[in-house]
């Protein structure tokens, strides 16, 4: 190997120093060593150098230090969801078993996923938990598209008959009634799908909805005409309200308000509800909560907090966490009206939150029938095929820490109703409602 000769200006009377180099290192980190008699350096000198040499061994300490944690944290961040050698080996029986079946079976083996499906749900059955479910990509979807309150598509209820069959009811207004599809009409294709009755009702609303702006055909069966006809539809932006609201015709003073579901929108619906019913001159409010299975906690908060000046709407439980509270939100619309709400065994989750708070804080009288009793809040995480998997995280309780699992909120004023009379038109909940406001009208100072 060539090695070069650094010649170094130390100065000595009668000497001169050198040191001999490797040739692949610059002078000031060169390992050096005389080559002539021995020498008194420059302290001055000398302390630098071991200096520079000291803080350049630290940076590349630092260096190398900090590529062994990125390279842990990339590989962490990798790997994170994959299983463990443990969960892969306590998986080995499942799979055992289940090329026993594919292997023995006598019937057909179901295509996948459909296998896969069983296992999660199986897997899932074992905490005893009914809310903790897994659920289909079809299904999920209509249930973001639910939960945002819009989606593309044509403006039409999708009912089953006696036999199964598919009845359109299309909207006011909608895209389906401009199109000409009428109230009773039997679907019996969408584009080139065939409609059977053992189609679940899911996978046909995922047919007819879509992009906005795009068409869909349907093949309809229609009462009086002797072949089906075809009728195209553009499909539109579709706006399910979860909110409907009325003054009254037994009383222009009271104020209606139907909650049909918890939704991304139900907040901003219900204030604009509100306002409206107090320009029009309502003094006090019947909020209906009858058969609303629940929705978005936010939007179970902000409902409530508009009846409410103050104190917490409920308390929310978790594993190895501390309680949480959630408070109304001050500015509420209707905070001193006289109010009932309605409810009945339909009454669940987000809606017994919104009873449960109103309830507590004296805010409000329940009448109807005790309310269905979920007090659990579940997190959905959506998985790689669009499924999802909705996990119970916490449980809540009532601003007077009432737990209502399984026990639902008992109404202050009970009013039985039967199906004779839901069929009839009779709604002796809604009565009883009007009449306990007006009381309270007559005795108010």
């Amino acid at each position: 190997m060539v090695r070069r000769l650094w010649e170094i200006g130390w100065q000595k009377p009668g000497s001169l120093q050198r040191r001999l180099c490797k040739n692949d290192l610059p002078p000031p980190l060169c390992a050096c060593y005389n080559r002539s008699e021995p020498y008194d350096p420059d302290l001055s000198e000398v302390l630098p150098l071991r200096i520079r040499i000291f803080l350049t061994l630290v940076a590349t300490a630092l260096i190398f230090s900090l590529g062994v944690a990125t390279g842990f944290g990339v590989h962490w961040y990798l790997t994170r969801d994959n299983p463990t050698d443990e969960e892969l080996a306590q998986f080995n029986l499942f799979w055992e078993a289940w090329r026993l079946v594919r292997e023995r079976y006598y019937g057909d083996i179901p295509a996948a996923p459909a296998p896969v499906y069983g296992a999660i749900r199986g897997a899932l059955a074992t905490l005893q938990d009914p809310y903790t479910i897994f659920v289909e990509p079809q299904p999920r979807a209509l249930e973001k598209a639910d939960l945002q309150g819009r989606f593309g598509g044509i403006g039409a209820l999708v009912n089953r008959g006696e036999e199964g069959e598919v009845i359109l009811q299309p909207m006011p207004g909608s895209p389906a009634e401009r199109a000409g599809v009428q109230n009773g009409d039997q679907l019996i294709k969408v584009d080139d799908t065939i409609i059977t009755t053992t189609m679940r009702t899911e996978e046909i609303v995922l047919l007819i909805r879509g992009e906005v702006g795009t068409q869909v055909r349907l093949t309809l069966k229609r009462t009086g005409l002797a072949e089906p006809l075809e009728v195209s539809v553009t499909r539109e932006l579709i706006e399910l309200p979860s909110v409907e609201w009325r003054i009254l015709e037994q009383d222009e003073m009271i104020g209606y308000l139907r909650i049909r579901m918890f939704t991304e929108r139900t907040a901003e619906e219900t204030r604009r509800a509100l306002r409206d019913l107090l320009d029009q001159g309502a003094r006090t409010f019947v909020l209906d909560l009858r058969g609303n299975g629940g929705g978005v906690l936010d939007a179970a908060v902000d409902v409530a907090s508009e009846f409410l000046d103050s104190g917490v709407v409920l308390f929310e439980e978790r594993r190895d966490q501390a309680e949480k509270s959630y408070p109304a939100k001050p500015g509420g619309l209707a905070i001193q009206q006289p109010l009932v709400v309605l409810v009945d065994s339909g009454t669940a989750s987000a809606s017994e939150i919104v009873a449960g708070a109103l309830q507590d804080h004296k805010r409000a009288v329940l009448i109807g029938e005790k309310t269905f009793g979920k007090g659990s809040v579940q997190l959905v995480f959506d998985l790689s095929d669009a499924s999802s998997v909705h996990i119970t995280v916490a449980r809540w309780l009532t601003p007077n820490r009432h737990r209502i699992d399984a026990q639902g909120l008992q109404p202050d004023i009970l009013v039985p109703i039967s199906d004779e009379e839901r069929a009839a038109g009779h709604d002796p909940q809604l009565e009883r409602a009007v009449a306990y406001l007006r009381e309270q009208v007559a005795v108010a100072p």
